[in-house]
């Protein structure tokens, strides 16, 4: 991981962020997708950059690195913190343990449905926590779609409590759901998210947890068949801006910015609910197995979870009132 230090001069060296407001110039910002060419995540930042280079009549530009081209998430994130990368998709949980309040995002079965999440990600409570990320450097351009995590193994499906003992299960780089894991019973094993198809191929884990467009995309149906509906996360994406890159921008050119992510985020979901879709179908095409899991046990062996996690007034809070959003 780059240090503070090399971060900064990198930045300088690559003077991206440094010339955007200067002149009428034209310059191409580069933003950093893990997933493949054509995920929804990164087509939207796609339409993201046609919109703002339409509106900029092509002053500026958004060139999209996906498939992890400029790094796995949790590195990505530090160089945009520091301007060495200008835009950036990544999931909410790597930032749990740096911004405490998108740790709320992912608390699990705290979401009724994907609609509950849209009114609050897109609501007060979305301002209130896109707020929190300005300090670290971040400017919250969007919330993406994530779907609803699933767990997914090698080995059997999962029905019960019980199927999870003892289970290897790969995880993001976040307390939150390792803790989660292990409150079910299973092993909760951080790995970058490049690398869980070769673990999952060689039995280094048995299992991960991902929606049905990720499981796809990557081909993990083909090493872990099993598909097993917990549904126990809806955390959303986060489309982040570095701010250093942020303020280089003219207020006319934040205003169309902000305009952009949110036509981005609409964009983004339109595509996410027909991905999701399709992915389902290829996965069982290509013979995963898909099972329903009575979820009230799963949710019961959550409050140690809650308790761990859920310790400051302000957290408390937020889970109350996201829970009190109709």
């Amino acid at each position: 991981m780059l240090t503070r230090r090399h971060a900064i001069a990198l930045a300088a060296a690559l003077s991206l962020a440094s010339v955007v407001p200067a002149a009428a110039q034209s310059v191409t910002l580069r933003s950093a997708d893990i997933h493949p060419d054509g995920y929804p995540t990164v087509e939207a930042v796609k339409y993201f950059g046609e919109v703002v280079s339409q509106k900029t009549n092509g002053r500026i530009k958004v060139q999209v690195f996906n498939s992890g081209q400029l790094g796995q998430e949790k590195d990505t994130i530090e160089q945009t913190r520091f301007g060495v990368i200008d835009l950036n998709r990544v999931n909410t949980a790597p930032f749990n343990n740096l911004i405490p309040e998108t740790a709320v995002l992912g608390l699990p079965f705290l979401f009724r449905s994907v609609d509950h999440m849209y009114k609050v990600v897109d609501g007060p409570l979305g301002e209130e926590i896109a707020k929190a990320f300005e300090p670290h450097g971040l400017i919250v351009l969007g919330f993406f779609d994530s779907g609803a995590r699933s767990i997914y193994n090698s080995k059997k499906p999962i029905k019960t409590l019980e199927d999870m003992k003892g289970m290897k299960i790969r995880v993001q780089q976040s307390d939150l759901f390792i803790a989660m894991i292990n409150a079910l019973g299973a092993n909760a094993t951080p790995m970058p998210f490049g690398e869980l198809y070769s673990a999952l191929q060689t039995g280094l884990v048995d299992g991960a947890e991902n929606n049905y467009p990720s499981y796809e995309s990557v081909k993990h149906y083909e090493v872990a068949k099993y598909y097993s509906l917990t549904e126990h996360s809806m955390a959303p994406e986060v489309f982040v801006m570095s701010k250093r890159s942020w303020d280089k921008l003219t207020p006319a050119d934040q205003a169309i910015f902000k305009d952009a992510g949110k036509q981005a985020t609409l964009k983004m979901r339109e595509l996410w609910a027909k991905r999701d879709a399709d992915a389902k179908a290829v996965v069982i095409k290509g013979g995963a197995l898909i099972n329903e899991v009575d979820k009230k046990p799963f949710i019961d062996a959550m409050k140690p979870v809650y308790d761990k996690f859920v310790t400051s007034d302000k957290m408390k809070s937020l889970v109350e009132r996201i829970r009190a959003t109709q």
